[in-house]
């Protein structure tokens, strides 16, 4: 096996694509550059040892089609021939993928690299904006999504290509700055004493926050998933859970435009994930756009920049799905993360 670093090199059809995050995999498979993507059920990746026997029983199992290439989408950085998932125990091997799925050529992204795809893909009927702004084209874009972790990604136009930029910005530090926070952040789970972004800023980032202002006020705090505080602040039966809600939208507002100054994202602001469709009502009145606006001396510039929640739930198949079928439209940088046969 080799490692082909050709970034201009089309991929085989059958393509098989996959957004694969620490709770949830999605699957499709591209039957060629005109096909809509064939998609399967969600799989649940606690279902499952192997990310090779999701694939197997899910998919390959189900379908006459064997896919000669792989466009994967991972939830953790891409390094070396192991790919360890930042929030799930699976490890993906592409060289023993080959071997087993009867692979020739598969490529291997970081998950909001994908998100940060589908911002090109998608049309205006699978966006809700949230304030004002105007989206300026050409201009950079990020694509932040609080999920299981906490997503991040740039998106970058040069030379008539969009090339998305990867990180861990999820992973920034994130401090108190209301009275409010002073009072309830001492109660925050804390990772080798820090507060990161992700640890506020996901499903259990929201339970975090909903616990530490139990704690803060002495006040019972009964929920222990993000689905029963979601639910709970939509319908207001929990006090706590609609504070908590809350504070989780104003967080995100803050590092929303914290990203958004440091790509000086004019071409706009775009969140996804489940938990920001889901509460897409409560941040729309929410404090998040005053806090996005919030950054003196730049309060201006922000005010012009657009914030989008995106609502297609397969947004990252279809951002997968137009590099696969025109690669040479993205600069997608496949050095060291693909591999054929």
């Amino acid at each position: 096996m080799a490692r082909i670093t050709d970034t201009d090199m089309v991929l085989n059809f059958p393509i098989l694509i996959g957004d694969i995050g620490g709770t949830n995999a999605r699957f499709a498979i591209l039957i060629d550059s005109y096909a809509e993507p064939k998609e399967f059920p969600v799989v649940q990746t606690a279902d499952f040892a192997t990310i090779d026997q999701a694939i197997q029983t899910m998919i390959l199992d189900r379908t006459s089609i064997q896919p000669r290439s792989a466009v994967l989408a991972v939830a953790g950085p891409v390094d070396g021939d192991e790919i360890h998932l930042t929030n799930c125990p699976w490890v993906v091997r592409p060289k023993a993928m080959q071997a087993e799925l009867g692979l020739q050529d598969i490529v291997v992204l970081n998950d909001f690299e994908a998100q940060a795809l589908a911002v090109v893909a998608l049309g205006d009927e699978h966006m809700i904006r949230i304030g004002a702004g105007t989206p300026e084209p050409a201009a950079s874009r990020v694509v932040l999504g609080p999920g299981t972790g906490l997503g991040v990604a740039g998106l970058v136009h040069a030379r008539r290509t969009w090339i998305p930029v990867p990180g861990e910005g999820g992973h920034m530090d994130m401090g108190p700055r209301s009275p409010r926070d002073f009072e309830v952040f001492p109660h925050i789970e804390r990772i080798e004493g820090r507060i990161s972004g992700e640890q506020l800023l996901c499903g259990r980032g929201l339970v975090n926050i909903y616990h530490a202002i139990g704690k803060a006020d002495g006040t019972p705090a009964p929920f222990t998933t993000p689905a029963e505080i979601t639910s709970a602040a939509l319908d207001g039966s929990d006090k706590t859970a609609v504070e908590a809600v809350s504070m989780f939208c104003t967080c995100l507002g803050r590092i929303a435009g914290d990203l958004a100054l440091v790509f000086m994202s004019k071409g706009g602001v775009y969140l996804t994930g489940g938990i920001a469709q889901k509460i897409v009502s409560l941040l729309v009145k929410s404090d998040f756009r005053a806090a996005f606006e919030d950054k003196a001396p730049h309060s201006a510039l922000m005010r012009d920049m657009p914030v989008y929640v995106i609502t297609h739930p397969m947004a990252a198949l279809l951002g997968l799905a137009a590099y696969s079928r025109t690669p040479g439209r993205f600069g997608v940088e496949t050095s060291g993360r693909r591999w054929r046969s």
